[in-house]
């Protein structure tokens, strides 16, 4: 698993939009990642679903902040 921000973020992300983000430049994919871990920190739901699943939250945390980039 990647150690960074940016590549864990990368790897959280669905196929579709890992491609779509990594063709963006480094200082986006740095934001991104930053609302990312973000995200991951702030939203309780998400600390009691990393419990169970890292992977899982976050992937949810990650299709939040997409899903806010694009609204």
């Amino acid at each position: 698993m990647p150690a960074d921000s940016v590549g864990r973020f990368l790897a959280a992300l669905d196929p579709e939009h890992r491609e779509a983000v990594g063709a963006q430049p480094d200082a986006e994919q740095q934001r991104l990642a930053a609302a990312w871990e973000r995200e991951l920190e702030a939203d309780d739901e998400l600390d009691t679903l990393d419990e169970l699943s890292p992977a899982a939250a976050e992937a949810e945390a990650a299709r939040r902040v997409m899903q806010r980039e694009t609204e």
